[in-house]
C-alpha cells in the first residue's frame, strides 16, 4: 500500500465541523418557508420517506447510522458478495430468457444472442415455452461446455432436465463442464398454478447433480411469484427462504449433507427500478441465507446463488418504450446488489415475443453497464454507504420477520394452501394500489406524461402464462383499463372523450394547474382541449361549446378563483356542461368537484368515463 506524504494539506482544513443539530436548523428554516414550522427531529420526519414493510428512507445518514459490520466479499455472511472476486473478473452473467414455442426461431434468436455478448440462456420449456421434444433443435449449434443453461419447465421440470442432460452426453460435454440450473421449483409452480407437485422427483435430480454434475444445480427457488403477485421486498426475501428451507429439509432428509443440498438451490428475484432497495434486497437476501446456513451446521456454505430479473410488474403497456430507462437502473441495482446472474426483460415484455430489437437492447443493457461504465469493476461498490448499510439491515429483519411468520404457519407449502401467503401480499398490493391511484407513485407514460397519440406496439402473443395460484398484478393495470375504454371510444366514435380546460388569466396565472389538469385527464385517455385564455364567463361557454367536450376544468390561480371561478363555472353549466371541476383546492357554487396532487385519479377518471357514457 502507498502512504501519501504528510504535505500538510486536508480537504476539510478550511471547514469547521458541522453538527447534525446544525443541520436540523438549516431544514427547519427551509420548512418554514413552506409552511411546516416543525422543529428538531421533527424537521428530519417531515423529509422521510415510508416504504413497504415499515421501513423509512431518511433525508440523512451519517456516521451513527452504521449497521453491523458486514465482513467481507466471499466470506460469511456474505453481504458483500458470494465471492472474494465479485463479479470484477469478467462482469455478471448476462442472462437472456427465450419463451418462443418455435424451436427453430428460438434457436435463431439464441445463437443470435450468445454471439453479441449474452453469457448464458434462460429457456422456457413446455406450456412455458419451447415444446420439451423441441429442446434440441432450439439448442443446435450452441456450445454447450460454455453456455450455461438455465431451463423454466414448470410442470415438466423432469422431462426437460432428462431432455438436457441427454443432449450434454450426445454433444460429449464432459460432466464436469456442464453449466447452470435444471430448475425445478415444486413450490415456486405451486404458486403460479395451485398445483401442488411431489418433490420427489426433484430430489432426484438434485441427488444425480450432487454425484455427477458438479456444475450444475437441479432447483431454483424463485422469488418472482410472489413479487408479481405484489408483494414488497421482505415478503419476497421471506418467501424465498421459506422455499429454501422446505427444499432443504427434502434434500437433507434424502441423504444430502447440508452443504451438497445448498450447492442445489439457485435464487431468482426480481430487480426494480428502485435501484437502492434492489442493491439492499440482494445483499440481505445473501445475509439471511448465510444465516439459515449457520443455523444449519453449514456457515461455509450460505454462500446464496442469485439470478436477477428486472421486474415484469413495472413493465408498462402503454409508452412501452420508457421501459427502457426502468430496466437499465434496475439491472444497474442488480449488478452493484452483486448478483450472479442478471436477465434484462426486453421493454415489449408485457406486448408478447420481444423481437430483434429489443432482445438486442436488452443484452446490451447489461454489457454498456459492464464494459463501458465498468460497473462489475468494483466489488460491492455500495458498501460502507450509511444509507445502504442501513437499508440493507432494516429489510433483513423485515424478510426475516415474514420468514417466521411462515414457518410459525407450517412452512412454505402450508402457507400457501392455507391462503395466508396470498392474503399478505393481497394486502400488500392494495396499499399500493391506493399510492399508483393517487400517483404518489407516478409511472411515467402511463399515469405521468401520457401520450394519447402514440402508435401502439404489437406483438406476437407470448405462451400463456400459469394460472390458478397467486396473481400476478401490474403497476399500470388501472390505467390500463382506463386507456382501453378510450380506446374502444375511438374505434366506435371516431373520437376520444373529451374535456374542455377553461384557462383562466394569463399564462402564468393558469399554466401549471392547465398542465397538471391535462396530464391527470389524458392518463385516463380523455383528451384535454385547451384554449389559450378565458377572458370572462362568455368567452369561456363559447370556447366550450365549440370543444365539443361533455365537461370542464377551471385551471388558474387561487386569487382568480375567487374573482372568476362561479361566475366561468355557471356559464359552463348553463353551455351544457354536464361537470366542473377546478384544479387544485375550494369550494365554489357550480363547481362539482376538485382534482388536485394526491387526489385519487383513478376513481376520478373512472367516474367522469361513465359520465360521458364511455364503456
Amino acid at each position: 500500500m502507498t502512504v501519501l506524504p504528510d504535505d500538510g494539506l486536508s480537504l476539510a482544513a478550511e471547514f469547521p465541523d458541522a453538527t447534525h443539530e446544525q443541520w436540523h436548523r438549516l431544514v427547519e428554516g427551509v420548512l418554514r418557508k413552506s409552511g411546516k414550522d416543525v422543529s428538531g427531529t421533527a424537521a428530519e420526519e417531515a423529509l422521510s420517506t415510508a416504504l413497504e414493510d415499515g421501513l423509512t428512507t431518511r433525508p440523512l445518514y451519517t456516521a451513527r447510522d452504521a449497521a453491523p459490520a458486514v465482513g467481507h466479499p466471499g466470506f460469511a455472511p456474505f453481504v458483500r458478495g458470494g465471492t472474494p472476486g465479485g463479479s470484477a473478473a469478467a462482469g455478471w452473467d448476462v442472462r437472456q430468457r427465450h419463451a418462443s414455442a418455435d424451436p427453430a426461431r428460438a434457436n435463431e434468436a439464441v445463437l443470435g444472442d450468445l454471439e453479441n455478448g449474452v453469457t448464458s440462456l434462460w429457456l422456457g420449456v413446455g406450456a412455458n415455452g419451447v415444446p420439451v421434444s423441441g429442446l434440441a433443435r432450439t439448442l443446435d449449434g450452441v456450445y454447450l461446455d460454455l453456455a450455461p443453461i438455465a431451463l423454466d419447465a414448470g410442470a415438466e421440470f423432469g422431462p426437460a432436465a432428462g431432455a438436457l442432460l441427454r443432449l450434454y452426453e450426445t454433444a460429449g460435454v464432459p460432466k464436469e463442464s456442464a453449466r447452470g440450473t435444471l430448475g425445478a421449483d415444486v413450490l415456486g409452480h405451486e404458486a403460479r398454478s395451485g398445483e401442488a407437485l411431489d418433490p420427489a422427483e426433484a430430489v432426484e435430480l438434485a441427488r444425480l447433480c450432487d454425484r455427477e454434475y458438479p456444475g450444475l444445480r437441479a432447483l431454483a427457488v424463485d422469488a418472482l411469484p410472489y413479487h408479481e403477485a405484489g408483494g414488497s421486498a421482505a415478503q419476497e426475501l421471506g418467501a424465498s427462504l421459506a422455499t429454501g428451507v422446505a427444499y432443504l429439509r427434502e434434500l437433507t432428509s434424502a441423504g444430502l449433507t447440508v452443504e451438497g443440498a445448498c450447492a442445489q438451490l439457485e435464487f431468482r428475484y426480481a430487480a426494480t427500478a428502485d435501484q437502492f432497495l434492489t442493491i439492499a434486497k440482494l445483499r440481505a437476501a445473501r445475509r439471511l441465507w448465510a444465516r439459515v446456513a449457520e443455523v444449519c451446521g453449514a456457515p461455509g456454505a450460505g454462500a446464496q446463488r442469485q439470478h436477477a430479473v428486472t421486474s415484469p410488474v413495472m413493465m408498462t403497456r402503454r409508452d412501452p418504450w420508457v421501459n427502457m430507462l426502468r430496466t437499465t437502473v434496475a439491472c444497474l441495482g442488480a449488478g452493484v446488489g452483486g448478483a450472479d446472474a442478471v436477465t434484462v426483460l426486453p421493454f415489449d415484455h408485457s406486448l408478447g415475443l420481444p423481437d430483434a430489437f429489443a432482445r438486442r437492447i436488452a443484452r446490451n443493457t447489461s454489457t454498456i453497464l459492464i464494459e463501458e461504465s465498468h460497473l462489475a469493476r468494483v466489488i460491492d461498490p455500495a458498501g460502507g454507504s450509511w444509507y445502504v448499510e442501513r437499508l440493507t439491515d432494516e429489510l433483513a429483519h423485515a424478510g426475516w420477520e415474514f420468514f417466521q411468520e411462515i414457518e410459525r404457519a407450517g412452512g412454505q407449502a402450508a402457507a400457501l394452501r392455507s391462503g395466508m401467503v396470498g392474503e399478505r401480499l393481497a394486502a400488500t398490493w392494495a396499499e399500493r394500489s391506493t399510492k399508483l391511484a393517487r400517483r404518489r407513485e407516478p409511472i411515467t407514460g402511463v399515469s405521468e406524461f401520457p401520450h394519447l397519440a402514440e402508435r401502439p406496439v404489437e406483438r406476437e402473443a407470448a405462451p400463456a402464462v400459469p394460472a390458478g395460484g397467486l396473481p400476478r398484478v401490474r403497476r399500470d393495470e388501472a390505467y390500463e383499463e382506463l386507456r382501453a375504454r378510450s380506446d374502444a371510444h375511438l374505434a366506435s366514435t371516431g373520437a376520444r372523450p373529451k374535456v374542455f380546460l377553461a384557462a383562466l388569466g394569463p399564462a402564468a396565472a393558469h399554466t401549471a394547474r392547465a398542465t397538471f389538469a391535462a396530464n391527470l385527464f389524458q392518463a385516463g385517455g380523455i383528451e384535454a382541449v385547451h384554449e389559450p385564455a378565458t377572458v370572462d364567463a362568455a368567452t369561456a361557454a363559447d370556447a366550450f361549446k365549440a370543444s365539443g367536450a361533455p365537461v370542464a376544468c377551471l385551471c388558474s390561480s387561487d386569487a382568480l378563483y375567487a374573482e372568476q371561478a362561479e361566475a366561468v363555472a355557471r356559464a359552463l353549466k348553463e353551455a351544457g356542461a354536464e361537470q366542473v371541476f377546478l384544479a387544485g383546492r375550494g369550494e365554489y357554487d357550480g363547481v362539482d368537484s376538485s382534482v388536485f396532487a394526491g387526489c385519487d385519479a383513478v376513481a376520478v377518471l373512472s367516474s367522469t368515463l361513465d359520465r360521458m357514457g364511455v364503456a
